[in-house]
């Protein structure tokens, strides 16, 4: 390709509405432009990297077995009403009418559909197991889109399900995609951490994410660096701590503290740790009655140490609290008598449901809210002051330095975002649409199901976050828009620059490269400050004082600094990076 033939379109200054770097240099280096909220218009260069993003997808899904088709973006709601998902998924779900009146959604993910292709065409054991993926448009009406293609609503996905005769069956093909997300990830050159992920309300242990490490991401990365193990924040296990209780020693007693409504606050005011403190958080629990009216509600205090910070869908797990939402303050005062701030589990005036986080359970002489305006308890005791909890559970976050859950170290905490899951569904959806096949023996049995998703167009995104500086993106040579531009200097003044160019691009070219040749006479500075804003990998300067002296100047996007190498082998040299 050559520059004067393609759109080039970079800026100098990022839109205002631009918030991180890889929306800001996307946009200034011409790779996307804004049409409405969340959606963007994907431009010639910015294609080019999503077409290999698609390319290196493909390639691993089809050596992994699965078949590629294409779903409309457009599809009927009756579906989605067969799983119930037309009226649960809230209005992240587009939802629109044709001419007639009949509804239809505008897919953010196609599970219905594919099980509905499924149970249509598979009706013998002897035709699974069966994966099928796309590369399709996706939307999600987002309350809030931000960020450019990180959270934009319209998106490109690889969603791949996998269909099988039964759990054991389902487990191996989730591991081959498991293997396959690894290859992908591997060849895109990112640094990624793949991390065992909450499996919300289905449950199961098999579900993955797929973390690209930048430390402006999104999710809470908790690994151990002297093992395998990585999670998610929300899958992360905070262990009970080793050591017992230790005795009570102080007496209780109720502790001004006016305007001191939080545990750090309160920390500060009696110079005590604030690893002494406990904080409060009140929950409530709704029972319905048949028509969705409120029939009962039930009140919960969840307990946590002063410097931890609930995890809500651990919290979600617990027996009775599937369903929970924040306390109203009408509420929390009818049964502590007071107001957020100074509550605590001792003079409640109605009873609770109490839930302690482990490493309050094992607390002594500790401080809590006194249920008063302005008043604290300290000094408080388990089995003393107040009945040991009924429930005990891990509820917290982890931090750094929280003993690793597979006992081999301590643990430490990244930042990172997610391009990628692999899920292992079971029969929740084949279960819903009646998905069967006939087994062995003649009898009909719900399909094991598991879903696989790439972001296709978050991943550049992604890459960016990870890979940039100064001047603009450092692309990986997988993922770059091209792999090697030509930078001739002045070849309308010197015909030789202009040969030798010509020369290189067409040697290039004929060996396979990905070269981009820029003939459009711009000023170097400019034309250089263009390719390093776009991000080039590789680049070859070629000027007449080189070439009198028979070298090109070579410079990688990372380098410092260019470096002369004779004009005979500067082609040799590019391919030999290029394998490497």
């Amino acid at each position: 390709m050559k520059a004067s033939q393609f759109l080039i379109s970079t800026l100098k200054e990022a839109p205002t509405d631009a918030e991180v770097v890889s929306h800001k240099l996307m946009m200034r280096a011409g790779m996307i432009k804004k049409l409405g909220a969340g959606i963007y218009n994907y431009m010639p260069m910015g294609l080019r990297v999503i077409r290999k993003v698609e390319a290196i997808v493909r390639e691993e899904m089809n050596r992994a077995g699965a078949v590629e088709l294409t779903m409309p973006v457009v599809q009927p709601a009756e579906l989605w009403q067969e799983t119930g998902r037309f009226d649960k998924m809230g209005p992240e779900l587009l939802r629109i009418k044709d001419r007639h009146e009949r509804d239809y959604v505008v897919q953010p993910t196609s599970e219905e559909v594919v099980t509905d292709i499924a149970r249509q065409e598979i009706k013998s054991y002897k035709q699974l197991p069966k994966n099928f993926y796309q590369i399709q448009t996706k939307f999600r009406d987002e309350r809030r889109p931000r960020f450019g293609l990180m959270r934009g609503r319209e998106f490109i996905m690889k969603d791949a399900y996998s269909f099988d005769r039964d759990q054991d069956a389902a487990k191996a093909s989730y591991q081959v995609m498991a293997k396959a997300y690894r290859r992908i990830f591997d060849r895109f050159g990112l640094t990624y951490r793949a991390v065992a992920a909450d499996s919300g309300a289905i449950g199961g242990d098999l579900s993955e994410e797929f973390q690209v490490i930048a430390a402006t991401g999104e999710d809470a990365i908790v690994y151990c660096p002297t093992s395998d193990y990585a999670a998610n924040m929300e899958k992360a296990e905070a262990l009970a701590p080793v050591a017992p209780r230790a005795p009570a020693q102080a007496a209780m007693e109720k502790v001004a503290t006016p305007g001191k409504s939080t545990c750090a606050d309160v920390a500060a005011l009696l110079s005590v740790p604030l690893t002494t403190t406990v904080k409060s958080l009140v929950l409530a629990t709704d029972t319905l009655d048949e028509h969705g009216a409120v029939q009962k509600t039930q009140v919960w205090l969840l307990l946590l140490r002063g410097d931890h910070d609930m995890n809500e869908v651990k919290v979600g797990k617990l027996p009775g609290l599937a369903d929970f939402r924040f306390a109203t303050v009408p509420e929390i005062e009818a049964h502590f008598g007071a107001k957020p701030g100074y509550l605590g589990p001792i003079g409640l005036k109605l009873p609770v449901k109490i839930v302690a986080d482990r490493d309050v359970a094992v607390m002594a002489d500790w401080i809590c809210g006194a249920n008063e305006e302005d008043f604290h308890i300290r000094g408080v005791n388990w089995g003393r002051d107040l009945p040991e909890p009924a429930l005990v559970a891990d509820i917290r976050n982890v931090v750094e330095g929280d003993a690793s859950p597979d006992g081999k170290g301590v643990l430490a905490i990244e930042r990172g975002i997610e391009v990628g899951h692999v899920f292992y569904l079971g029969t929740k959806y084949s279960k819903a649409m009646n998905a069967t096949f006939l087994d062995v023996n003649g009898k009909p049995q719900f399909m094991e199901m598991g879903c696989y998703g790439i972001g296709v167009t978050r991943l550049p995104a992604a890459a960016i976050e990870q890979n940039h500086d100064d001047k603009g993106i450092i692309w990986p040579d997988a993922l770059a828009p091209f792999t090697v531009v030509l930078c001739p200097i002045n070849p309308d003044r010197f015909p030789d620059v202009k040969a030798a160019a010509d020369k290189l691009y067409e040697e290039l070219l004929a060996a396979g490269v990905d070269v981009i040749l820029d003939d459009r006479n711009e000023r170097p500075g400019a034309m250089f400050a263009d390719w390093e804003l776009i991000g080039v990998p590789h680049r070859v300067n070629i000027g007449d004082r080189g070439l009198k002296d028979g070298v090109v100047e070579y410079q990688h996007r990372r380098d410092a600094a260019a470096i002369s190498v004779p004009v005979a082998d500067i082609a040799s040299l590019l391919l030999n990076r290029l394998k490497a």
